[in-house]
């Protein structure tokens, strides 16, 4: 199979794998007032996909090098149809914390072998057009999951079983089943079955910078639709999903012509400036402003940030992507749960926006602090160029 349509046929794999992730995420409301549950459980149990991600991440990371590429992405597409399934069987606030952390392992298995095996089919000297491939793909994935539930939605109306998961529920096991065609790899039959992440000299300010942005996407997708529906706008939060992550997908073409550095940089301005004008449209109800500062936390997450840090990551770990990509996922993720915890946690008990302006404060605080760091580097050799024209006059 020729290497362009093997790496096309890869993309469907990993976009179907991260399409099931937010799929539901239209529906949280509704999980939520179908058990009377408050602000704090939905977003527990948005959190529960990191449950399952996070020790997939730490142990499994490099399970590719061991077994192959192909398996784990099968996996991942079996478990996505399995945790839909669930769903629609058995519609309930508890089914979907399972749900989700199964979802959470899939993710996981899939987006560590997917970027390895993404570089070895286009070639090792591609590692930034592999990065932005993987990034493309799984960043519609991740957006268009929760479109594709809010269309259905609203051409169904109110049901648990919308049309976007029956087309999940056709589409996984066919493509799970295709994956035989892809190309073989390399595999290492004497690594450890059991391997912990990696993380490369020099790229902790990239894996902190996506979990800051990340934690916006994650505020973004759980707690800012059930502001949405309290104000009446919930038929617009599959919208709202999908542009909080496809308007980076957009961006990524152009982060994918800057430095590394220039793009995180880009990227970490982008988003206090999303986040608080989000903040804005949701204080009075302005949805323009809403989604104005969606697509700008959406540049910055999965644009600039996200291309920026995979690509850097890649890059320093030639000889083991799959686990370094696990050791960037860790970060990432810690980002994307915890203050959306934190904040349903503190929403019951000062209210949704009161705990939207704290974590606003707290992230814009922590923005300032990485991008002082990020420039402190830049700043010492500009110094010692300085010093160095200076001494040769």
């Amino acid at each position: 199979m020729p290497n362009k349509i093997s790496a096309a046929l890869l993309g469907m794999c990993l976009f179907t794998v991260t399409f099931a992730v937010n799929l539901q995420a239209p529906l949280y409301d509704a999980y939520a007032a179908q058990n009377d549950m408050g602000a704090a459980a939905v977003t527990i149990a948005f959190a529960a996909y990191v449950a399952g991600l996070m020790p997939t991440l730490l142990f499994l990371g490099g399970l590719s090098n061991r077994i192959g590429r192909k398996p784990p992405i099968a996996l991942a597409l079996a478990l996505g149809a399995t945790a839909t399934g669930i769903l629609v069987i058995w519609p309930s606030w508890a089914t979907l914390i399972i749900a989700r952390a199964i979802l959470g392992v899939g993710t996981g298995l899939a987006t560590t072998a997917g970027t390895a095996y993404m570089t070895e089919i286009l070639g090792g000297n591609r590692t930034k057009s592999s990065a932005l491939a993987v990034t493309s793909v799984t960043s519609l994935g991740f957006g268009g999951g929760a479109l594709a539930t809010g269309i259905s939605l609203g051409i169904q109306g109110p049901t648990l079983f919308p049309a976007s998961f029956a087309l999940l529920l056709a589409v996984a096991p066919c493509l799970a089943l295709a994956i035989i065609l892809l190309p073989k790899t390399h595999r290492d039959t004497n690594a450890p079955l059991l391997r912990m992440p990696l993380f490369p000299k020099g790229t902790g300010i990239f894996g902190i910078s996506l979990a800051l942005a990340w934690s916006v996407t994650g505020m973004t997708i759980a707690v800012v639709p059930l502001q949405l529906a309290r104000n009446d706008l919930g038929s617009w939060s599959g919208l709202v999903i999908f542009l909080a992550i496809f308007t980076g997908f957009l961006c990524q073409p152009i982060a994918k012509r800057l430095k590394n550095n220039a793009a995180l940089t880009v990227g970490l301005c982008l988003v206090p400036i999303g986040f608080v004008i989000l903040l804005i449209g949701m204080r009075f109800d302005l949805l323009a402003a809403v989604l104005a500062g969606t697509c700008f936390t959406s540049a910055a997450s999965y644009g600039f940030t996200y291309l920026a840090a995979l690509a850097e990551i890649s890059s320093r770990a030639p000889d083991d992507r799959a686990r370094a990509t696990a050791g960037l996922f860790i970060y990432a993720y810690a980002g994307f749960s915890v203050p959306v915890i934190v904040s349903g946690v503190l929403a019951d008990i000062l209210g949704l926006l009161p705990a939207m302006m704290l974590f606003a404060a707290t992230m814009v605080a922590a923005t300032l602090v990485v991008l002082t760091r990020l420039k402190r580097p830049a700043l010492a050799r500009c110094a010692n160029f300085d010093q160095d024209r200076q001494m040769s006059r």
